[in-house]
């Protein structure tokens, strides 16, 4: 396996894991957005819902958890105090978290409509 292909599957082996996480905490809407082809930010954004400050913080906590334990620590995390909008920065994956407020006035999956929205259950 090459090196491309390689990283390939660990950054969608990362979002696999965050997307499980995200559902083991009763996240809400979540989506995937493939953005390789269009940024070098990363491969995947993943975002997702949460109804209320004390679960928007514990789905962060399990992504937080079960990448760490497949040996992903986390880079970055922004807004966790607030929990309008955890940011989770994984390198070749970053995960959104919002409240409901928040995920329409930033309308993410609109400003990253160039990238290629994946069903979760397909990663």
């Amino acid at each position: 396996m090459d090196k491309k292909s390689s990283e390939e599957n660990k950054s969608r082996e990362m979002a696999r894991l965050a997307i499980q996480a995200l559902e083991d905490k009763k996240g809400e809407d979540i989506r995937v957005i493939d953005i390789s082809r269009v940024s070098v930010l990363a491969d995947y954004f993943i975002i997702a819902g949460g109804s209320n400050t004390s679960q928007i913080q514990a789905l962060s906590d399990n992504v937080e958890e079960m990448l760490g334990r497949a040996g992903c620590p986390v880079r970055q995390i922004e807004g966790y105090d607030t929990a309008n909008w955890i940011l989770l920065d994984f390198g070749d994956v970053i995960v959104h978290i919002f409240d409901k407020e928040n995920r329409l006035l930033y309308d993410l999956e609109r400003i990253w409509r160039d990238g290629e929205q994946i069903d979760p259950a397909e990663v």
